[in-house]
C-alpha cells in the first residue's frame, strides 16, 4: 500500500516519456514526501487507476485522447471530492484555465515549472492551497476592464476567485469574492445586490480586505491585483 506518510500521487498524461520523466522528478526531488502510485495515459484510465490506488493528488494533463483532462477532473471531483487535482500542461489558453478550475481543479501549473517548485506545488495543493501559474493567473484578469459591466456572479467566477486565494492566502473565500467584484469596478451597492448582503457588510468586507492586503483604498487594491506577477509560495 506504500508509505502512509507520503503523498500518494497519480500522473495522467498521454506522453509516456514525459510522464515517466515526471515520475523520476517527483521520486527524486520529493522522495521524502511524495510517492507516485501510478500513471494513466488518458482520463478514462485515470478514473480506473484512482479507484484502485486512491491517491491524494492527481497531476492531470489537459489534451488527451478518449477523455480529456477537464472532463476527467469533473468526474474525479464528482466521485472522489477529497482528491486534489492539479492541471499540469503546456497550454495557457483561457478557456482551459476556466474550464479546469470550474471543474474542480485546485491548481493550474505549466510543464516548464522547475522540478523543485513542482514538489512544492504538490505539497501545497495536498494541504488545500490553490496554485496557479503566474502567466495564467494574470490572463484571468486581463479582461477585467473590458467586461466589467457583465458583473458575473461569484459562483460563475470560480477561476478568478481561486486565483485570488492562491495569491493572497490570508483572504477568506467571501473576501476573495468581494475583491474579485471590486476588480470588476462594481460599487458597494452593486456588490451587495449580487451577493445578497447589506451594503454595510460589503464595507466591512472591503475594510478587512484592504487591511490584509496592506492597501489604503479600492484603487490601490485593484492596482495590487493587476500588478501581481508571482504565485505565493508555500514551503
Amino acid at each position: 500500500m506504500g508509505d502512509a506518510r507520503k503523498i500518494r500521487t497519480v500522473i495522467v498524461d498521454d506522453q509516456k516519456l514525459f510522464a515517466e520523466g515526471l515520475r523520476v522528478v517527483l521520486e527524486s526531488f520529493g522522495r521524502e514526501d511524495i510517492e507516485v502510485s501510478g500513471i494513466a495515459s488518458n482520463g478514462r484510465e485515470a478514473l480506473a487507476l484512482i479507484e484502485k490506488v486512491r491517491p491524494e493528488v492527481v497531476l492531470m494533463d489537459v489534451r488527451m485522447p478518449v477523455m480529456d483532462g477537464v472532463e476527467a477532473t469533473r468526474a474525479v471531483k464528482r466521485r472522489w471530492p477529497d482528491v486534489k487535482v492539479m492541471i499540469l500542461t503546456t497550454f495557457e489558453d483561457d478557456e482551459y484555465v476556466h474550464d479546469a478550475l470550474r471543474s474542480g481543479a485546485i491548481g493550474y501549473i505549466l510543464k516548464n515549472i522547475d522540478p523543485k517548485d513542482l514538489v512544492v506545488s504538490v505539497k501545497a495543493v495536498h494541504s488545500g492551497k490553490y496554485l496557479i501559474a503566474p502567466s495564467v493567473g494574470l490572463k484571468l484578469f486581463s479582461h477585467v476592464g473590458a467586461d466589467a459591466e457583465e458583473g458575473r456572479a461569484s459562483s460563475e467566477s470560480a477561476a478568478e476567485v481561486n486565483w485570488l486565494l492562491s495569491r493572497f492566502p490570508g483572504l477568506g473565500r467571501r473576501e476573495a469574492e468581494v475583491l474579485f467584484m471590486v476588480t470588476r469596478n462594481l460599487d458597494n451597492h452593486e456588490i451587495a445586490s449580487r451577493m445578497h448582503i447589506a451594503e454595510q457588510t460589503v464595507r466591512n468586507y472591503t475594510s478587512r480586505i484592504y487591511a490584509k492586503l496592506g492597501v489604503a483604498d479600492r484603487l490601490h487594491a485593484i492596482q495590487l491585483v493587476m500588478g501581481t506577477t508571482d504565485v505565493r509560495r508555500t514551503d
